[in-house]
C-alpha cells in the first residue's frame, strides 16, 4: 500500500488522477475516498481542487450507474476527515459517523429514491426463496407487511454500509498519512480509542429503544453500533500490543469476524460497553506497573 500512498502524495496531478479516476470506477470508489482523506489530512484547504474534481467524477459515475454508494462514501469519508483534520478525537469521529449514516439515509430516501425501488423489489423477489416454507406459512397480511418493509430495510442497508465504508476509508487514509510522515502514529491513535461510559450507555439505550418507535427509527440501532464495534476492535488491538502477542491473533480475529459478523457484531458491542465501564487496558497497565521488578 505504501507505493500507492507515495504516488498520491507525489504531486497534485498524481493525487487528482487517483481521486478523480477511481471515483469514476464503481468498484474503486473506496480508493478514491481514502486517497482524498490522505490529501485532505495532509494538505488541508489546498486539497479543495483535488476533492472537487473527485466529487465531480463521482457525480458523473452516479449519473451513468444510478448507484449512489460511491458518492455517499466520498462525502462521508471526507466529512469525517475534516473533523479529524480539525483536531477532534477518534471518539468524536466515530460518533460523527452516526450523523453521516443518518444523512446518507435521508439522501437515499429523497435524492436517490429512484435507486432504492429496484433494489427493494429484488429483495422482495428473493425473500420467498430465502425464507422457504416459513414464508409460505405466513398469511396474506403478513406477506404484505414484509413487502412494505423492503424499502425501509434497503435504505437502512445502504446507509449502514456507507457509514462503515466511510470510517474504513478514513482509517486507510490516516494509516497512509502515518506511514509516510509519522510511522506508528496511527497505531497509537487507534489503540487508544475507548468510548466514555455515559456515551456508550447512551448508544446502548438508543439501540435498544429505537425499534419501538417505528420502522424508520430502526436505523438508529445499526448506526449506533458502529462506534462501539470499532471501539471493541481498538480494544483488541490495544490488548495484543500491550501483552506483546503475535500478530496472528489479530489475523484470526478478522478472519473470524468477516464471515460471522452478524454473530460477533453484538459481542463486540457488549465488549466495548464493558470496556467503557471497566477499562481493561488501564487496569492491565496498572497491574503490569505494580508487578514490575526491574528485570526485563
Amino acid at each position: 500500500m505504501r507505493p500507492i500512498a507515495d504516488f498520491i502524495m507525489r504531486g497534485r496531478v498524481q493525487a487528482t488522477l487517483v481521486v478523480a479516476g477511481c471515483a469514476a470506477l464503481p468498484l474503486l470508489f473506496w480508493l478514491s475516498a481514502a486517497a482524498g482523506c490522505l490529501v485532505l489530512l495532509r494538505r488541508g484547504s489546498d486539497a479543495s481542487s483535488v476533492l472537487g474534481l473527485g466529487l465531480l467524477s463521482g457525480l458523473v459515475s452516479w449519473h451513468f450507474t444510478q448507484d449512489p454508494a460511491g458518492l455517499l462514501v466520498l462525502l462521508g469519508a471526507w466529512s469525517l476527515a475534516l473533523m479529524l483534520r480539525a483536531g477532534h478525537s477518534w471518539n468524536r469521529i466515530l460518533l460523527g459517523s452516526v450523523a453521516v449514516g443518518l444523512l446518507c439515509a435521508v439522501c437515499v430516501g429523497t435524492v436517490f429514491s429512484s435507486a432504492v425501488e429496484p433494489l427493494a423489489k429484488a429483495f422482495a423477489d428473493v425473500l420467498p426463496q430465502a425464507m422457504g416454507e416459513v414464508y409460505q406459512s405466513f398469511s396474506a397480511d403478513q406477506k404484505a407487511a414484509f413487502g412494505a418493509l423492503m424499502v425501509p430495510l434497503t435504505i437502512i442497508s445502504i446507509a449502514f454500509s456507507s457509514q462503515v465504508l466511510s470510517v474504513l476509508c478514513l482509517i486507510l487514509g490516516r494509516y497512509w498519512q502515518a506511514m509516510l510522515y509519522n510511522p506508528g502514529g496511527f497505531g497509537r491513535e487507534f489503540r487508544a480509542i475507548r468510548i466514555p461510559r455515559k456515551v456508550a450507555l447512551s448508544l446502548l439505550a438508543i439501540m435498544c429503544l429505537a425499534p419501538f418507535f417505528g420502522t424508520y427509527t430502526l436505523i438508529l440501532s445499526p448506526l449506533c453500533s458502529v462506534p462501539l464495534v470499532f471501539a471493541a476492535l481498538a480494544l483488541i488491538h490495544g490488548l495484543v500490543a500491550q501483552k506483546k502477542l503475535a500478530g496472528f491473533w489479530l489475523v484470526g480475529v478478522y478472519v473470524t469476524l468477516l464471515p460471522f459478523m452478524q454473530l460477533l457484531g453484538p459481542l463486540l458491542v457488549v465488549l466495548a460497553i464493558v470496556d467503557s465501564l471497566i477499562d481493561f487496558r488501564g487496569r492491565l497497565a496498572s497491574k503490569d506497573a505494580d508487578n514490575a521488578n526491574g528485570e526485563g
